[in-house]
């Protein structure tokens, strides 16, 4: 085993962390560090990860190239590379002979040729080495897709810790020596947990710190080359953006996501877009997002996505973007038309299949639809139902679109209806799922 470089990880340690508050640098951190460094020092990108850093601090690797050591000794303000526990290794008999000289003339070719073999044999078994099998691998992405088949349906607290749980899991097997295909695999599974852990965190109320899992989803989505992964944060990174009111920078993660996505990917993508242009202003470019969005629910078989819950996008669903769209567009009549099929779709669907989230958000377009025709009866029935959310699944998405419908009640002020609602509306709002979520 490999001497660990305890100088390297005490350097690192004795940095705070900037993501957690009271805590040391972690290795993910010092990575983007190092990368940030070489880039003002290069111009250039580099993509040295977590994984690479774990290496070093086992001593795995006790000489990194010289770009990486003097961007760490700059980034832990070490004086020289002894003081990180790096050490220039020596070297070998067989490694001056074959720099040196001619192996053919070499008057010990018999000697220098079997011991390189047996240096062969000797790696066999690091190559088939391995700290996770098949079925650890199966196990955590069946995790993930419980977990996002669940989500919105249980509380989500729990949800949350378990989809961390898995999260924590892949990158400590990261950490360890597996088959080409199972890192690739462990990244999926990495990068899927820390999209669920995004969008959780968007709907406990803090689009912002979801960022931060978004980027390291990201950069799994690269190292498992997986365009349905990559497709699925894109739609992440839109939806904080969103709910930040940057509908420009929401519109930008959806035009690149579509470069990746297939499937109903593709459709969330597209009715996405088409709303952010919409709220642009752009409407050139949403009515023509609005077509490919639906010729892309009209070609899709959501039942083929590799993850349900908020990882699949069902004509339903998408029919409350394109309702949205319309209400943007100043045309309530069609916002109702696309709320009240998307609500009869949904009736027709078994339980397992609806996403009750999706269902409330809808239902509120027939209310903003109801109440910009001024059809406040139609109104009242049609938010019934979103009122008896019960109080673990008031994410802050549904509590926007509520306070949305509370300023178009205001537009009515000499009606009970109208007054009715707007009570509700302003009772409900005071009982989120959590006042904030600040990790």
């Amino acid at each position: 085993m490999p001497e660990a470089n305890e100088s390297l990880r005490a350097a690192r340690e004795r940095l705070p962390s900037r993501r957690v508050p009271g805590e040391a640098m972690g290795r993910a951190e010092l990575a983007e560090a190092v990368n940030a460094r070489l880039w003002n020092t290069t111009g250039k990108r580099f993509d040295l990860d977590a994984r690479a850093v774990a290496r070093w601090e086992r001593g795995a690797v006790r000489w990194p190239g010289a770009h990486y050591r003097a961007a760490l000794r700059h980034v832990l303000g070490a004086a020289d590379d002894a003081a990180l526990g790096f050490r220039c290794p020596s070297p070998t008999r067989t490694a001056a002979i074959a720099v040196g000289s001619d192996l053919r003339t070499s008057t010990d070719l018999g000697g220098i040729l079997m011991a390189t073999a047996d240096e062969s044999s000797d790696l066999l078994a690091r190559a088939e080495a391995t700290n996770v099998g098949d079925l650890t691998v199966e196990q955590l992405h069946s995790d993930v897709r419980r977990t996002a088949a669940s989500y919105l349906q249980v509380d989500t607290l729990p949800l949350f810790a378990r989809t961390r749980a898995v999260r924590d899991r892949a990158f400590s097997l990261l950490d360890g020596r597996q088959r080409p295909d199972q890192t690739r695999d462990l990244y999926a599974a990495a990068g899927w947990s820390l999209t669920l852990l995004a969008w959780m965190t968007t709907d406990l109320g803090r689009p912002d710190i979801a960022e931060a899992h978004c980027r390291t989803a990201w950069a799994c989505a690269e190292n498992a080359d997986h365009d349905g992964l990559r497709a699925w944060v894109r739609a992440t990174q839109h939806t904080a953006a969103f709910w930040q009111n940057d509908h420009q920078r929401a519109a930008r993660y959806a035009a690149d996501g579509l470069a990746y996505a297939t499937g109903s990917a593709r459709t969330f993508l597209a009715s996405a877009y088409a709303l952010d242009t919409a709220r642009l202003g752009r409407t050139a470019d949403a009515r023509e997002a609005l077509v490919v969005a639906q010729r892309a629910a009209d070609a899709s078989d959501p039942t083929r996505d590799d993850l349900a819950g908020p990882f699949t996008c069902r004509a339903e669903r998408a029919a409350g973007f394109w309702s949205d769209v319309a209400l943007s567009l100043g045309q309530p009549e069609i916002t109702a038309e696309h709320a009240d099929a998307a609500v009869a779709r949904l009736h027709t669907l078994p339980a397992e299949a609806r996403n009750p989230g999706s269902e409330r958000m809808i239902r509120l377009q027939q209310v903003k639809a109801r109440l910009a025709l001024g059809e406040l009866d139609g109104a009242a029935d049609a938010l019934a139902p979103v009122m008896a959310t019960a109080p673990e699944h008031r994410v802050r998405p549904l509590m926007a679109r509520l306070a949305e419908v509370g300023a178009a009640s205001a537009a009515f002020p000499g009606e009970r209806i109208a007054q009715r609602i707007g009570s509700e509306v302003a009772e409900f709002i005071r009982h989120p799922v959590v006042a904030e979520l600040t990790a």
